[in-house]
């Protein structure tokens, strides 16, 4: 059975960083597309960045140049590097892998950004 399972969120204060990773099992990770969504309290599921399995990359505008996606193929994990984190980058962070017919959600990590 596919997992996927993330880590590394936590409270940070305005201007800090946090590192999430995301380890995938039972699956052929290298052929995945990989995904970070974010939900902030009271809005809808919003798509952060991907990582397609050339190792492409794409952010939404909001992150662009404070949050870096990357992977690690040999270790099955999905990293996303933020920094000079903002009060509204607060919610629950989700990656997504996708391929051909298959799509697999982690249960969520919290980032909440406070001072």
């Amino acid at each position: 059975q596919v997992h996927l399972v993330e880590s590394g969120g936590g409270l940070v204060q305005p201007g800090g960083s946090l590192t999430l990773s995301c380890t995938g099992s039972a699956m052929a990770f290298r052929l995945y597309t990989m995904d970070w969504y974010r939900q902030a309290p009271g809005k809808q599921r919003e798509l952060v960045a991907t990582i397609t399995r050339g190792s492409d990359t794409n952010y939404t505008d909001s992150v662009k140049g404070r949050f870096t996606i990357s992977r690690d193929n040999a270790k099955n994990t999905v990293y996303l590097q933020m920094t000079n984190l903002k009060p509204e980058d607060t919610g629950v962070y989700y990656c997504n892998g996708r391929f051909a017919m298959f799509d697999y959600w982690g249960q969520g990590t919290h980032v909440t950004v406070s001072s």
